[in-house]
């Protein structure tokens, strides 16, 4: 059992909406919310299974209706009163949680039969979080508060989620009232209480600490190593406790620890598992919420001692969440144990591992400590989940490039019977897979083929999307290249095209591809990557990468201008552009994004964009660049966007797919984003997107909610056009592109 104080996520005003509680039940992940009085008296309950049944019984769903008009009334709960031996009585297979009230019927806890999401503060630990990183300073700051801010701020800048300090009652902790100068004491014990004596803090010296951490945006966390200091820390209002494994085996601490309701972070260090086993009962009993940490108590820890396997069988005896705390040197074990499920780690941190005292020798510096965060991050980032295997973006990228397809070995006609001799495998990968030779062989075609064409999914199926006229309130267009623009505007009224250039496009006459002038309107969209594997970059701080970057993007607006000519009706072009931007290995911090938006803005000013308009393109976080993936840093953030568009006169192309995956990774809405946004945008690219880096997908197979997204682009930029920007939607004769503007038609 456990009994879970932090109730905020489970708690909603009876009068707030049926859409208010639907969304707490889907971020408490635990299927239900107490519905409760202004004065915080309960109300009545809501689970996910009573607004089903409540669904099933109404015609029409109103979720703007108040919670209080279907929640379940008179609840069971239990008393405040009751020990947690009775709550924990109080469960049945029926019975799985309970509110936990006082004589006034208010709410003050939540008892669960089995352990909820574990959190500390702000933090949630556990397999959908990031692992939650503890910078151990201990005594490190050697007594001196100046130290110990200092080291507060370094792990900040770091990447830390918390500092952890320690505090002893050295007159209740020790038998002696803590006389360093005891001569009775063993000579471990006697350096223990010298050190102690003069590197320890004053309970004022710690509590400002502590306010210094929250002042800069990192949690403090601090190790009771006695009752007394535990009572201080509890009425300083620290947000968890971490117990040191010298304490496993003090029940009464830990005990006294749970009492508070706080989560409990318990090192299981130079104990038996016995001991271990014991420890756990103790938490259950008074109803912990506590995971445990896999630890070695030796300074330094030989790496032959650590055992790191013992960790699954840690988590088996806990049923918690388990991490680690490291005392080797170096942060290799570490980033093992993040591969082998651990969800916390704690490591020792200084500033100087030369200074007097244990833990310094097995601390990490700043700068390593920063590394080991990075590093964390990424393994966390590579595990994934353990599902059947999917192809990345990246890896559908190159398996087009590199792979192989089934070709037709000639022309064929429609309604021809596949045979074996009329297929051949050739590169590159655009088509049928081979291993998909033995479902072709025996159809029949249902197009002109001719040698040379790639075999598609579509030709196992009976029927395809076909291009019609399709119907929107906006203007809309294709993605076309050179080869194929012809045959693609005679197949739909389109009203725009937007001609996806590579560098080889650049090199073309547009005199040799047009016949006549052509009603549409004219869009170009900038290669990313020119000859010499070049990747357009009008944000280099380099001068010569800029003086580079200028010249292809110069390139680009002479051969829009030499194009304009056979769009009769076209005023000013617009010419879409990653414009740059990227970093390899990680995110740039502030002042140099700044930077960077002040080089791109001068860079751009140089070139020569008379007739034209060129329009950046908001981009994801972690855009795929030809198979490789990269960092982005410029438009990816709302408010930087229309600042940029604002001090320098441009508008941008709203790339929804980007901006979604930009929202997601970096924890912002999307509604504020495309509001903020929209209406600076001069076109549109629609595509769905899902995650933090699955691109250009078919429209309703990712994240984006189309119904809301049709909505707020209706409201805030109403008659910006738009092209379906489906990867690969150009193969087979359009089909992706058919199939997403079918499924636009209903909202745009």
């Amino acid at each position: 059992m456990i009994i879970q104080r932090n109730i905020q996520e489970y708690l909603i005003l009876a009068d707030e909406s049926i859409h208010a509680a639907l969304d707490k039940i889907s971020k408490n992940q635990n299927g239900f919310v107490v519905t409760i009085t202004e004065d915080g008296a309960v109300e009545g309950v809501l689970t996910d299974g009573d607004f089903r049944r409540w669904t099933a019984s109404v015609n029409n769903l109103d979720l703007s209706i108040p919670v209080c008009t279907i929640s379940k009334k008179q609840p069971f709960v239990t008393s405040l009163r009751n020990d947690p031996a009775t709550i924990a009585g109080m469960f049945s297979d029926e019975i799985r949680w309970l509110p936990i009230v006082d004589h006034n019927n208010h709410i003050t806890a939540i008892a669960f039969a089995q352990r909820s999401q574990l959190s500390i503060g702000e933090f949630g630990i556990g397999e959908s979080f990031p692992t939650f990183i503890i910078a151990e300073i201990g005594n490190n700051h050697n007594g001196d508060v100046k130290m110990a801010k200092r080291l507060v701020y370094e792990a900040k800048h770091c990447g830390a989620n918390c500092v952890k300090l320690q505090m002893r009652d050295m007159a209740s902790l020790y038998r002696n009232t803590g006389q360093s100068d005891d001569i009775r004491e063993d000579l471990g014990s006697q350096y223990v209480l010298d050190t102690l004596a003069r590197f320890q803090l004053n309970n004022d010296e710690m509590y400002d600490v502590f306010d210094y951490a929250k002042s800069i945006g990192i949690m403090p966390l601090c190790t009771p190593w006695d009752m007394a200091s535990l009572e201080r820390l509890e009425n300083y209002g620290i947000e968890g406790y971490k117990i040191a494994s010298a304490d496993l085996t003090n029940h009464q601490l830990l005990k006294a620890a749970a009492s508070t309701s706080k989560s409990i972070i318990l090192s299981t260090g130079m104990s038996t598992e016995t001991e271990i086993i014991a420890a756990i009962e103790a938490l259950r009993q008074a109803g912990a919420s506590f995971a445990l940490l896999h630890c070695n108590s030796t300074y330094p820890a030989p790496f032959s001692s650590i055992n790191l396997l013992y960790m699954d069988r840690l988590k088996n005896i806990g049923k918690c969440e388990v991490g680690y705390s490291g005392h080797e040197r170096g942060y290799s074990i570490v980033l093992a144990a993040i591969a082998r499920g651990a969800r916390i780690i704690e490591k020792h941190f200084t500033l100087d591992r030369s200074l007097e005292g244990n833990d310094h020798k097995v601390s990490l510096l700043p700068a390593e400590f920063k590394e080991m965060v990075s590093s964390i991050r990424e393994v966390e980032t590579s595990m994934g989940r353990a599902m059947e295997r999917q192809l990345t973006q990246g890896e559908m990228i190159n398996r087009e490039n590199l792979a192989k397809s089934l070709t037709a070995t000639c022309d064929i006609k429609n309604g021809t019977l596949i045979t074996q001799d009329l297929v051949e495998i050739k590169s590159p990968g655009q088509g049928l897979q081979p291993d998909r030779m033995d479902d072709l062989v025996g159809r029949v075609c249902q197009r002109e083929m001719v040698k040379g064409d790639f075999f598609f999914a579509s030709d196992l199926r009976n029927k395809n999307e076909e291009p019609r006229a399709f119907s929107f309130k906006r203007p809309w267009g294709l993605p076309v290249r050179y080869h194929d623009f012809m045959k693609m505007a005679k197949m739909v009224p389109a009203q725009l095209l937007e001609f996806h250039f590579s560098f080889r496009d650049l090199e073309e006459d547009p005199a040799d591809h047009f016949t006549a002038p052509l009603e549409h309107q004219l869009i170009v969209h900038a290669p990313e990557i020119f000859s010499g594997s070049y990747l357009l970059n009008l944000a280099a701080s380099d001068k010569d990468e800029a003086k580079i970057g200028i010249k292809k993007m110069q390139q680009v607006v002479d051969v829009t201008r030499s194009m304009k000519p056979f769009f009769k009706n076209t005023e000013r072009p617009l010419i879409i552009t990653n414009v740059g931007g990227f970093t390899e290995t990680g995110f740039v911090d502030d002042a140099t994004r700044t930077e960077m938006y002040l080089i791109l803005a001068e860079n751009l000013s140089k070139v020569d964009a008379e007739g034209v308009e060129i329009i950046p393109q908001t981009m994801p976080p972690f855009p795929w660049l030809f198979g490789g993936q990269r960092h982005h840093n410029l438009f990816v953030d709302a408010d930087e966007i229309v600042e940029f568009c604002i001090k320098n006169n441009f508008r941008v192309c709203l790339d929804v797919s980007h901006s979604r995956l930009a929202c997601t990774h970096f924890q912002r809405s999307f509604a504020s984003f495309i509001k903020t946004v929209a209406p600076f945008s001069a076109h549109l690219h629609l595509a769905d997107a899902a995650g933090v880096d699955d691109e250009g997908l078919q429209i309703s197979r990712g994240d984006i909610d189309w119904s809301e997204l049709s909505d707020w682009l209706d409201q805030h930029a109403p008659a910006v056009s738009f092209i379906p920007e489906i990867w690969q939607g150009h193969k087979d004769m359009g089909s992706g592109f058919w199939l997403a503007l079918s499924r636009l038609e209903k909202w745009l």
